[in-house]
């Protein structure tokens, strides 16, 4: 399939996390039209029970199949502490159905043995930790995870300090650069904390990019076979 006739859905959980992804197809897909489908109450409701219920897997199913029936080539949640979700619904839809941070996770366990996850809502932490365990046991390799949550950079960006945000998250890549072989930035509202980190003495690996690549390989992947 050409990247011009593709749309693909965003599913979205917080507002933090449109611009990142949004400068993302811009600069790797810009051909791609994309269509977003918001649900902000499911990112407040997560942050005061630090659980996801069934009730939030049914809101976003009703997300994605809002997607699906608009038409799109494929979809994206943008919210890594839903991740689990996608693996209960995506096979209810035809099209490919992608979470935010399986392929950077998936990255990282083939780079280093040593990794650093940075989040700033409490449920991303411990959700990223078992995806990247997981992955590791699939891969039969050996991981060493050390997690930090930073719940109030995600206060900061909410209030709009972005310089707080991002200072704080990068006081804590100098500290896991230390002893880490590659950090994580856990969430897409993360990745404007990289652009203004000076120095990166260590891989630092954010999701926009990687899942922009991987949904669009998704969907040229479904479309070679339906066409074979």
């Amino acid at each position: 399939m050409q990247e011009k006739e593709c749309q693909i859905g965003l599913i979205h959980a917080t507002m933090n996390s449109v611009q990142p992804i949004l400068e993302a197809f811009r600069e790797h897909a810009p051909d791609v039209t994309v269509v977003n489908f918001m649900d902000e109450s499911l990112i407040f409701e997560l942050n005061e029970t630090n659980t996801v219920t069934k009730d939030m897997v049914r809101r976003l199913l009703n997300l994605a199949q809002k997607a699906a029936d608009y038409g799109v080539d494929g979809i994206l949640l943008t919210c890594s502490s839903f991740t689990p979700a996608v693996a209960q619904i995506s096979h209810l839809f035809e099209v490919p159905m992608l979470s935010a941070d399986l392929s950077m996770l998936e990255r990282a366990v083939e780079i280093g043995s040593r990794i650093g996850v940075i989040a700033t809502v409490e449920a991303a932490g411990p959700t990223t930790t078992g995806l990247l365990e997981g992955i590791a046991a699939k891969h039969g390799k050996d991981i060493s995870i050390d997690t930090v949550i930073i719940p109030e950079a995600f206060e900061a960006l909410q209030n709009r300090n972005q310089a707080k945000h991002d200072q704080l998250i990068h006081q804590k890549a100098e500290e896991l650069a230390l002893e880490c072989d590659v950090i994580l930035f856990a969430q897409f509202s993360m990745a404007r904390a990289l652009k203004t980190l000076k120095a990166k003495p260590k891989p630092i690996l954010t999701s926009p990019e990687i899942s922009v690549k991987a949904i669009i390989q998704e969907v040229s992947n479904k479309e070679a076979v339906l066409n074979d």
